[in-house]
């Protein structure tokens, strides 16, 4: 028995899966004054509604957003720096480039470093290129700065010094004094967090690990214990941005793998619904309260990345390669000074909420808009357990929209839904298209409880011709959290010309990081059987500046690896990026990284014969709505008395207990075997 806790900026999603493989699942409102109350509540829900008791759970899988929350809110640590002497001001030079959306505009400057100058000391030390020590660490330096640091009351402080990506003997030893003087000080070093070369982007993450660090601990210690006092001892993992899980206690120390933990639970959901309906290629659609998160399946697995950033904060960690845009079912709808319509970013959140919660705001929002169309019931909204309110929704859009564009308040709200769904299709544009990607051979999978009422509108526009929505889609990123394996990644930097490179060097290295890996795994409990092995490595033509990350088979015999092979995948992957490869061109091998995952039980789910649905039976009422034609009266169907090979055809709406489904006109829809709603754009299918 397993349980899945994903925690988004409006509402908490909690999932149970029970040992007979049935789920059970609650939304419950997220408590921003204190994100564990939330939990904590959910969790009472749950247990309640499926009869079980939480000693009874193998694991508890917990995605969050504080971490993402602490960085775009500056509500991090008091960050201390050390780092050798003379690279005191690393972060502030960055790489001498201002942000790229403000080229032109001279009044952007980059955000201010997370470690402000005077926080930031060098210490007298110097390892070389080669990994060499040239200059012995003087440990008086390093006394100076850590009593400097514990006089002003730092909460963390990050050890960044240079090349200990090659030799961190220095770093290791500035970390035991830091220790040994100031041990109330959480300590990052950055040959642990972020072992690889780059300067910049080594100390930024490590950084960024030090400004978490402080947060996350103290939200876990705070759920753990209430947890621990309510249920007695659990066992938490935590979901990473790079799709795997971890043990609380890694991730108190590896904070900045928690970014994106939330929207990375949604990526895996996504490929798992993907391989449900044997589609390679998917686009993942997460509309919640907050934001819309975008992720990319390729090959049947989320597409990655190890250049990641939350605003302009560069973040060099394997993660899933995530788009996040400020549009959910709370996105604000407001008049600028030029008298033109806008949708987002800013949001309502779940405190005030959208008008029509009745909790004093009093601002339009997605939410509202769909209420004053009708196409969301005020008497069913989260299974009926909060009742929304249709006249302050239409007061609030009439107020602040309607009157002020001489509109009427149906054609403002008729507004702002095409709005926010062309800044959601412009989303989705941005992470396929422009990246070489036809949409036309995608599918869309809806995640969250607000993006059924808009995906096939998105997808009309985008060319996309089926929509998947599936079974418990409202709390989809949480069943992502169950599907996750613990999952470690490992990484060392070699850079060194293929020709440089011998072949058992590259074994050696490659088998280091692996026996590194299995370990921690074991000490975590994972059963050796249970473990997966996954090799690659950062690769660039000689003399480029940037390098793709390239697939190799995990190997035990030196004459099983296929130097021939690696290079070849290179070129192919080269021009499928560039449109250019050169097959002559001497390469670099950059960096190896190491991926172990301990594998979770497979998550499955029930398949039912084909028991199609006379709509007549499954028909809730008819409901006049808003469509671009004016008034029109559509069937509004109950989803849980829709059988496998049920055919609906748009407009109508298909409830269910935590979102609903709008299917315009000129869209067909099918349940299939796994009772996902399959909508078909006909136009495109054509």
């Amino acid at each position: 028995m397993r349980i899945g806790i994903d925690v988004g900026g409006t509402f908490t999603d909690i999932i149970l899966m029970d040992n007979r493989g049935k789920f059970y699942y609650v939304k419950t409102p997220t408590t921003h004054n204190d994100l564990a109350e939330g939990v904590l509540n959910g969790i009472a829900d749950i247990l309640q509604i499926s009869d079980q008791s939480l000693q009874a759970t193998d694991s508890i899988i917990h995605g969050t957003t504080i971490g993402t929350n602490a960085i775009v809110e500056g509500k991090g640590a008091k960050v201390g720096l050390i780092t050798t002497k003379g690279f005191e001001d690393v972060l502030e030079i960055r790489r001498v480039a201002r942000p790229k959306d403000a080229a032109y505009d001279f009044e952007i400057d980059n955000p201010p470093p997370l470690v402000p100058r005077y926080l930031r000391k060098g210490v007298t030390e110097r390892i070389n290129s080669k990994g060499e020590i040239v200059v012995p660490l003087d440990e008086d330096s390093v006394r100076n700065a850590v009593d400097f640091f514990k006089g002003l009351r730092v909460e963390a402080i990050t050890i960044s010094l240079l090349f200990s990506f090659l030799n961190p003997r220095h770093e290791r030893k500035v970390a035991e004094i830091c220790q040994k003087i100031y041990p109330e000080a959480k300590i990052s070093i950055s040959s642990e967090i972020c072992p690889e070369f780059r300067e910049y982007e080594r100390t930024c993450t490590t950084v960024m690990n030090s400004y978490l660090g402080p947060v996350i601990a103290e939200y876990m210690n705070n759920l753990i214990n209430r947890l621990n006092a309510t249920y007695n001892k659990v066992e938490l993992h935590i979901m990473q941005s790079n799709g795997g899980s971890m043990t609380v206690e890694m991730a108190e120390t590896h904070a900045a793998n928690l970014i994106n933990s939330g929207p990375a639970a949604g990526a895996m959901a996504t490929a798992f619904i993907a391989e449900l309906v044997g589609s390679k290629l998917a686009v993942g659609a997460d509309m919640g309260g907050t934001t819309f998160d975008i992720s990319i399946i390729d090959g049947g697995v989320p597409r990655s990345t190890t250049w990641g950033g939350v605003t302009d904060y560069p973040i060099k960690i394997p993660m899933i390669d995530m788009r996040t845009i400020g549009a959910g079912g709370g996105s604000i709808a407001w008049v600028d000074e030029l008298d033109v319509l806008n949708v987002g970013p800013q949001s309502a959140g779940s405190e005030p909420g959208p008008a029509c919660y009745g909790k004093q705001g009093d601002l339009p929002t997605v939410t509202d808009a769909n209420l004053v169309l009708k196409r969301v019931n005020p008497d069913f909204f989260n299974e009926g357990k909060q009742r929304l309110y249709s006249k302050k929704a239409y007061e609030a859009t009439k107020v602040h929209i309607a009157d002020k564009m001489g509109l009427s308040v149906e054609e403002a709200a008729l507004g702002i839904i095409k709005i926010v769904n062309a800044n959601m299709a412009k989303g989705i544009s941005a992470s396929s298209v422009e990246r070489g990607y036809d949409l036309r051979e995608f599918i869309l999978v809806t995640l969250g409880g607000a993006c059924n009422l808009h995906a096939a509108e998105i997808a009309m526009e985008l060319h996309i011709s089926k929509v998947i929505v599936p079974p418990m889609c409202g709390v989809l990123s949480a069943v992502g959290l169950l599907v996750a394996d613990i999952q470690h990644d490992h990484v060392t930097t070699v850079s060194k010309r293929e020709q440089d490179l011998q072949p058992h060097e590259l074994l050696s290295k490659f088998q280091e990081l692996e026996d590194i890996g299995i370990q921690q795994l074991k000490k975590e409990g994972v059963k050796r059987e249970d473990i997966a092995v996954e090799w690659s490595s950062d690769l660039r033509y000689d003399g480029q500046s940037w390098e793709l990350n390239i697939p190799i088979p995990a190997v035990s015999n030196v004459d099983l690896l296929d130097i021939d092979d690696i290079r070849s995948n290179f070129h192919k992957a080269h021009q499928k990026a560039y449109s250019y490869s050169n097959p002559d061109e001497m390469l670099e091998f950059v960096n190896l990284r190491v991926r172990v995952k301990g594998k979770t039980p497979q998550v499955k789910l029930p398949c039912y014969p084909d028991t199609p649905t006379p709509l007549n039976k499954a028909e809730k009422e008819r409901r006049a709505i808003w469509l671009e034609t004016g008034l029109t009266e559509v069937p509004v169907y109950d989803r849980t008395l829709l059988g496998p090979k049920t055919a609906l055809y748009g407009p109508c709406l298909i409830e269910e207990r935590v979102s609903t489904t709008f299917i315009p006109q000129g869209c067909s829809c099918l349940v299939d075997k796994y009772m996902n709603l399959v909508i078909t754009i006909e136009d495109l299918e054509k």
